[in-house]
């Protein structure tokens, strides 16, 4: 499958809390995740196109739809697998596209137990020229129901022609652009990167091409260093090797046992379970120490 990594960049580790954005598709390419685990962070999972079913070691099992969001919070350590929902055999494969954002916890959070709620019913935040879905946090006055950890906001925007939205100033923001374009600062944007705007704006005023669409994210910048690596999100290279460790050791042992252990199991992926069965080992750390990723935007 596609998929496109706008955040981290070099230099911009994070817009507000948000620290990872990945786009993926459009295409025919089946979803196929195994189980994994993750700590520090929450998953933002929100598709374009397509149908994904999520699993994770909290015990949810559901699909996920265009218009719907998906939140796990890994906290302390969870662990999940996605795959794309398939049609009757002999069928085309559908369409599959989304977003799948992380969002650092702070350092107070970071520790939690692991959770998951879903949206199906989002509200919408309306106004000049455009119609946003306010995904998480809040945007024009419209608060979304999801549960966060930091002052954040993310919204799907649809606009066309002038299209003026209120932003928050104490906050940076990112847009991604997903289908047409705009023009922003005199400057063009497309589908593919990730632009970024400092703190200070009270107002994002752009010309939208018809059917324009897009991702804006933004937050209070994040003053916590990260130390990212894989599926983790820590602060030091022992609490990382330790996250690792504890997955590993998680390996070939009975369900009770994994079930009671750091990341607990996702159920389905026994070794009866065909394509689905397994789980995604973790690479070999590098031979070098990690360090946090340095800002320097």
């Amino acid at each position: 499958m596609n998929v496109q990594r706008t955040l981290p960049q070099r230099g911009l580790p994070t817009i507000g809390a948000w620290c990872f954005l990945d786009s993926f598709g459009p295409d025919r390419t089946a979803m196929s995740v195994l189980p994994h685990p993750h700590i520090g962070l929450q998953t933002v999972t929100w598709p374009l196109a397509g149908h994904i079913r999520h699993r994770d070691s909290v015990g949810s099992d559901v699909v996920v739809r265009p218009g719907e969001l998906n939140i796990m919070t890994a906290g302390h350590g969870v662990s999940h697998s996605e795959f794309a929902v398939l049609p009757p055999a002999g069928e085309e494969l559908p369409v599959q596209r989304g977003l799948q954002l992380w969002v650092a916890l702070p350092d107070g959070e970071r520790h939690r137990r692991p959770a998951f709620e879903q949206h199906r019913a989002l509200p919408q935040a309306r106004g000049k020229g455009y119609t946003a879905t306010v995904m998480v946090g809040e945007l024009a006055g419209v608060a979304s129901p999801a549960t966060m950890y930091s002052p954040i906001v993310g919204a799907d925007v649809s606009c066309e022609g002038a299209a003026l939205l209120p932003l928050n100033p104490d906050f940076e923001h990112g847009i991604l652009v997903l289908d047409g374009g705009l023009a922003l600062d005199g400057q063009e944007l497309a589908p593919g990167p990730l632009g970024y705007l400092g703190t200070g704006r009270q107002e994002l005023q752009v010309e939208a091409l018809p059917g324009t669409r897009f991702l804006l994210i933004g937050g209070e910048p994040f003053e916590e260093e990260l130390l990212m690596w894989w599926n983790f999100v820590g602060r030091t290279h022992e609490e990382v090797e330790q996250a690792r460790d504890a997955w590993e050791a998680q390996d070939g042992v009975p369900d009770a046992e994994a079930a009671a252990a750091r990341y607990g199991l996702v159920a389905g992926h026994g070794p009866d379970a065909g394509a689905e069965a397994g789980r995604i080992p973790a690479p070999p750390l590098p031979g070098v120490r990690l360090t946090p990723r340095k800002r320097s935007v």
